[in-house]
């Protein structure tokens, strides 16, 4: 399994010879001009997880890629070929299986409507389980080893990430998202405090750097 930061929530995993993109939203370009995907995968209707001028052209530059997302996604932006999933739901990319967690986003705030958050675990041979909540820490699916952690956001502190960490059974390693919010201090500040009240091993892939898993 190979993962990829391309900013924010934007992540590129490959296992099991298909390319995946998850949340291509409007915090990074990074992601801008992807090609050769089997899939694109959306957690919400948020701009910084699907960026409504761009997202349907990277979705029409990749005929052959499947597009799930959200079942309220369509409200914000139209992606062709979108398919909507639900919490429970699991489908198949190649051998990758897939499985739709969750169902809303975190609270913002008691007045800002809450929108469908669908957090993504993926499972593939011989590759460790790897998970990308999107905007929701509710969720803590059993046996999850590489974990897509949101780092920083306007609905969660850090005392709820670590929970979150310690409810996942403390994934070996932890790769940083959703931190477009944060300074180059901020960002290490969190992640040496996570690491040392949840023992996971924080890898940071800022920059578009690439890991094997």
């Amino acid at each position: 399994m190979r993962i990829t930061h391309l900013g924010h929530a934007c992540v590129l995993l490959e296992t099991a010879g298909k390319r995946i993109l998850l949340d291509p939203g409007a915090f990074s370009g990074a992601w801008h001009g992807t090609q050769n995907l089997d899939a694109v995968l959306i957690t919400h209707q948020h701009a910084d997880h699907v960026d409504p001028e761009h997202a349907p052209a990277l979705v029409e530059s990749n005929p052959q890629a499947a597009i799930y997302t959200a079942d309220d996604v369509a409200q914000a932006v139209s992606l062709p070929r979108a398919q909507t999933v639900s919490p429970g739901d699991r489908f198949r990319i190649g051998e990758v299986e897939v499985e739709a967690v969750g169902g809303d986003h975190a609270i913002i705030h008691r007045d800002i409507p809450r929108v469908h958050n669908i957090g993504y675990v993926f499972r593939a041979p011989e590759s460790p389980v790897f998970f990308h909540p999107g905007d929701s820490l509710d969720t803590a699916p059993a046996g999850i080893e590489v974990l897509a952690l949101p780092l920083m956001g306007p609905w969660a502190a850090m005392k709820e990430h670590v929970e979150f960490v310690r409810a996942l059974g403390v994934p070996k390693i932890s790769i940083p998202i959703h931190d477009e919010l944060l300074s180059n201090r901020g960002r290490a500040l969190l992640s040496r405090q996570i690491t040392r009240l949840t023992g996971t091993e924080i890898v940071s892939l800022r920059g578009g750097a690439s890991r094997e898993f």
